[in-house]
């Protein structure tokens, strides 16, 4: 566990055993103890210790605030709640629905994910209605002693929200602000089905800097300074991923996976350069190509008719 500020802390999940792939924030203090993206049931093992080694068990956590409701993010949520049927979990109104019935959820995820559902993600149970807390966004709420300010911010996800704690100036920013390792200039797009939009995506930034925060924290991965320029960077590499997307789509001589294929080539050469062959695997980790090839081509689709 890392600490950021004065009673906030993040646990690196070891997502798969790897280092820097999910972050969970540990908010403490006087008010209480809460977490922000849990992560998946197969980390549960890992997040207690790290909680139990810094002097915390999960019946301490009072509430769960989800930036949205992935797997990867939102996960472990229930099994949480079963363990300690106290806790609230705070979730965007549209992800709400989904937390306390994830078959939907679920079925969605399977399709995407296959056969590795089960050993990515594990078990997924649902939190009883009545311990879910639903957020629209311009909400100001206090969790783990402190006061947060909510933003409804779309584009990765239609249910996204992110917080900002006003007192450090730091904005949890879930994947609105994309996937961004060790100390590399690279922010890769997190584009995944099936509800990625791009012009939301742009209003949602705004938003997060319209708080004027020192830090981002990122839940792939960890805290980053200097928000404006960690946009630029976010906006321009998903202009090139955009621009890579409607080429191959307007390429009658491709076929569908001839397309996904060239767009993970053309993208995974782009983060080699980047950030080395080896950090360019674990980027891959924290968010598959092939995903957001996915994700952009159906976005592009749409809008070009």
């Amino acid at each position: 566990m890392t600490t950021l500020a004065a009673g906030i802390d993040y646990i690196d999940l070891q997502f798969l055993g790897k280092p820097e792939i999910i972050a969970t924030v540990v908010l403490h203090g006087a008010g209480g103890l809460a977490l922000i993206d849990p992560g998946p049931s197969t980390t549960l093992e890992h997040l207690t210790q790290s909680l139990q080694r810094k002097g915390f068990r999960v019946g301490d956590i009072s509430q769960l605030l989800l930036t949205h409701i992935h797997l990867d993010h939102a996960g472990v949520a229930g099994s949480l709640v079963k363990m300690n049927p106290a806790i609230e979990v705070f979730v965007h109104e549209k992800g709400a629905p989904h937390m306390a019935n994830p078959e939907r959820l679920l079925a969605s995820a399977t399709r995407l994910y296959g056969e590795d559902m089960g050993p990515f993600w594990g078990e997924f149970l649902a939190v009883p209605p009545g311990r879910l807390r639903e957020l629209s966004g311009g909400e100001t709420i206090v969790a783990g002693g402190r006061e947060l300010q909510v933003a409804y911010t779309p584009g990765h996800a239609s249910h996204h929200v992110s917080f900002f704690d006003r007192s450090s100036r730091v904005a949890f920013v879930g994947d609105t602000a994309g996937i961004r390792r060790g100390s590399g200039a690279y922010v890769m797009p997190p584009t995944p089905p099936p509800d990625i939009d791009l012009d939301v995506w742009r209003v949602s930034e705004e938003r997060i800097l319209a708080w004027d925060p020192d830090t981002l924290f990122l839940t792939h991965f960890g805290p980053f300074h200097g928000a404006r320029s960690h946009f630029r960077e976010l906006r321009a590499n998903m202009d090139r991923w955009s621009g890579i997307v409607r080429r191959l789509i307007a390429d009658p001589s491709l076929d569908e996976p001839q397309r996904q294929r060239a767009f993970v080539d053309e993208a995974l050469m782009e983060l080699r350069r980047a950030v080395g062959d080896q950090e360019a695997d674990q980027y891959g980790r924290a968010g598959r190509l092939d995903y957001s090839w996915q994700g952009l081509a159906r976005y592009w689709r749409k809008k070009v008719g």
